[in-house]
């Protein structure tokens, strides 16, 4: 979600008169750098963020093809050198115990870890951890030498192997050579080239006379609603970090309080966020936990700037140390020192054996940080991850003794110590979830240890097709047979787009493939209450067809839901001058109720939908300092749009009355059903004037000039069309004399792009 500031205007001014252009300390921004265009009109929308990652900032190229070269590898020999690495050490950044193993792991979990089931964002889908913010987050201190160390292979393999696939490979590796059965591996993640800049990762201060300093974490109650205690206390939506600078939660507990049942809520809602139950929960962090070591040292305040604020000769590294040589046993990452178990780099049950065995009592690492040390002094000891023939008392932090004071997790813990294989099983499909969950169908996955099970219900599965697709001639017959049924334009095209409208580019989820439309949750959406007469209309279509078929062609209901949006595109065109053919690809499948996550589906509705003029009417309640138009613009970024195509889609699905409800909000239009350019003519209009019908300015009237006689009515999701200077831009191209043939073109090329969006058995 993309966030913006409250609603109000600065009326400060600004003596600038004989100032450097290049300095100051005026408004808004960083230290010492002049205000930026956001600092001058913060409620400015952001339109430029549908551009990020373009085809110019890809040195590969557009044509490049990363499956066929990731393909082309020799994967086992990929693996080989990996494990090879990951028991070596060099003199620069010396490895824990003569094994990178753990702090690969760490890498790769962290790379995954930002991954929020509420909007599909972060993952390790396109590499984010190399570009700020998350490179230079406090939770990811030291990732920054991972990679570097990596870099050999990297530079072996260039293009077809990404980074985000060496990264979280190389976590799998690092398991597999300390004894850990990885469930599988599936690569195919893009990287990007970019820092994104438009997700919003929650408040976040930056203070660079302390930037390694987050114990305090000023910002950790700007993140929830409500007080602590209360039954409303929550994370704000969409976040999943409880502080800022962090992937999940504080290991020494909230405020770095040291409570361990605070931290359990923590840990449950954090994790919870990231789509993981209270088992998935356990079974990862005592898995992870498992592995190496954590570094405490030297204090925060001692450590250096983290990679985005070090200086040039450091290469892209942060976090300098002045201690010692600044790693090995000198090393500083959160600032809590020890291992959990007596070998840490071997897979045993020793983490959660020696957490119930024993007495766990507070004191400090020697870099201040709050951790936990057994009371007894027969407890097993650790060797030291570099000094020979030392060893070191174990430790715990806040959030493993979370785990032993929480009533359902101490369950899943328990659980877990009485059977060791249950627990290896469900530490690797978890692990293999959380590596995965953004990369969308199994249909993007490469290599020969992806997994191709139906059992893994959060991959969101579609049984494969099992009949031969529609040709040419039966869509023809099938567009005839749906257009009898008289089901109105306007309801066929509403019905499309709801189904294909779901798909969430940051994960890869949602779209029309598998009609889920037709299932719950969707179903019951107030947002999709249309579509369901239009559902039953397509159905009875759909049995007389497959019903006459005597050979192995059938055709699904979500082929018949998008055709039926095809169809009645082109019934609109013909009503406005021009005969032309909508794009259809068959072969869709239909999925059922039971490969369906209702919960994890649940996380897909819509708070704000402009494209079809919806606003949730718990609205206020679920947003905070939100415009509608600010969470369309957020849709449009999911649905990969570039400015151009958002216009032009929504342009069409407003003079073909596609609003939820049926409302004239927006339909700018006298010719309901027909694909004209009405949208433009009138929002670009002179010869109107528009009114605000309510005080907070969410819905107004457009009355004529001369007579004052209201015309049309329209909500800030199509205003935004007029207003924005970028987005008027465009709508002017759409709006001139020769805009209508353009406007056709470009809607009906748009129009093909979403419904193709899921179609990755076809596209990649």
């Amino acid at each position: 979600m993309l966030k913006i500031a409250n609603d109000k205007t600065d009326t400060a001014t600004f003596e600038m008169a004989g100032e450097c252009p290049f300095g100051g300390d005026r408004i808004g921004g960083a230290t010492g750098t002049p205000p930026t265009i956001s600092d001058w009109y913060p409620n400015r929308l952001k339109v430029e963020l549908l551009h990020q990652n373009g085809p110019q900032a890809n040195p590969l190229g557009e044509d490049f093809d990363y499956a066929a070269a990731f393909n082309a590898l020799d994967f086992a020999a990929l693996k080989a050198e990996i494990k090879t690495f990951l028991t070596s050490s060099v003199a620069w950044w010396p490895s824990d115990y003569g094994n990178y193993g753990p702090q690969m792991i760490r890498m790769a979990w962290h790379a995954a870890g930002t991954y929020r089931i509420a909007d599909g964002r972060g993952g390790s889908g396109e590499a984010l951890q190399r570009f700020a913010p998350l490179n230079s987050w406090w939770d990811n201190g030291n990732t920054d030498k991972s990679r570097r160390l990596l870099w050999p292979i990297k530079r072996k393999y260039g293009s077809a192997l990404s980074w985000g696939d060496l990264m979280v490979l190389t976590g799998n590796c690092a398991l597999e050579i300390m004894g850990f059965p990885t469930y599988g591996f599936g690569g195919g993640r893009h990287d990007a080239w970019e820092a994104d800049t438009g997700t919003y990762w929650g408040p976040e201060v930056w203070d660079p006379k302390n930037i390694a300093s987050f114990d305090k974490m000023v910002n950790r109650d700007k993140r929830w609603r409500g007080q602590n205690g209360d039954a409303d206390y929550d994370l704000e939506n969409p976040l999943g970090a409880t502080h800022q600078a962090l992937i999940y939660v504080n290991p020494e507990g909230p405020y770095a309080n040291g409570d361990p049942q605070g931290s359990a809520h923590d840990i449950r809602i954090s994790f919870s966020r990231m789509a993981m139950n209270d088992e998935e929960t356990v079974a990862l962090i005592a898995g992870g936990h498992a592995f190496g070591k954590s570094h405490g040292q030297v204090p925060a305040k001692e450590i250096g700037p983290p990679p985005e604020m070090a200086p040039i000769e450091a290469m892209g590294l942060g976090w300098h140390n002045p201690k010692g040589t600044g790693f090995a046993e000198n090393t500083m990452t959160n600032g809590i020192e020890g291992s959990w178990t007596p070998d840490p780099t071997k897979w045993d049950n020793s983490y959660l054996e020696n957490l119930f065995k024993f007495d766990w009592v507070q004191t400090k690492s020697p870099a201040g940080a709050l951790q936990w040390t057994p009371s007894d002094a027969a407890a097993p000891k650790t060797p030291d991850a570099h000094i020979a023939g030392k060893t070191d008392a174990l430790m715990m932090m806040t959030t493993d003794i979370a785990l032993k004071v929480d009533p359902a997790y101490r369950a899943v813990c328990e659980k877990f110590l009485g059977d060791f294989d249950a627990f290896t099983q469900a530490f690797s499909k978890a692990w293999y979830k959380l590596t995965h969950r953004d990369m969308g169908p199994r249909e993007r996955y490469l290599g020969p240890e992806k997994r191709n099970e139906n059992d893994l219900l959060w991959q969101d599965p579609i049984p494969p097709l099992d009949h031969d697709p529609i040709g040419a001639a039966e869509i023809h017959a099938l567009k005839a047979a749906i257009m009898a049924t008289g089901v109105p334009v306007s309801d066929l095209v509403f019905t499309a787009f709801s189904a294909a409208a779901t798909y969430r580019n940051s994960d890869k989820r949602g779209g029309a493939n598998g009609a889920r439309l037709a299932l719950a949750p969707q179903k019951d959406w107030a947002v999709n209450k249309r579509t369901v007469p239009v559902i039953s209309a397509l159905q009875r279509v759909m049995a007389d067809f497959n019903g006459k078929q005597s050979g192995g062609m059938r055709v699904s209901l979500a082929d018949l839901i998008v055709l039926g949006g095809c169809a009645a595109i082109e019934k609109a065109a013909v009503d406005a001058g021009s005969k032309l053919t909508v794009p259809f690809t068959p072969g869709r499948r239909d999925t059922t109720q039971d490969l369906t996550d209702v919960e994890m589906f649940t996380w897909l509705k819509p708070v704000v939908d402009g494209f079809r003029n919806y606003t949730d009417e718990k609205f206020g309640a679920m947003t905070r300092d939100v415009a509608p138009e600010e969470l369309f613009l957020d849709k449009a970024q999911l649905l990969a749009l570039t400015a151009p195509e958002w216009v032009a889609l929504v342009g069409g699905l407003r003079v073909m009355g596609a609003n939820y409800d049926g409302s004239a909000n927006g339909v700018f239009t006298d010719r309901v059903g027909v694909l004209s350019n009405d949208f433009f003519t009138v929002l670009t209009s002179t010869d109107f004037e528009w009114k605000k019908l309510d005080e907070a300015g969410m819905s107004f009237s457009l009355d004529d000039r001369a007579t004052g006689t209201p015309r049309f009515k329209a909500t800030r999701n199509d205003l935004v069309f007029g207003s924005n200077s970028q987005l008027r831009a465009v709508a002017e191209v759409y709006a001139g004399s020769d805009g209508h043939a353009r406007f056709v073109k470009d809607f009906i090329k748009v129009w093909d792009k979403v419904m193709m969006l899921d179609r990755y058995d076809v596209r990649g």
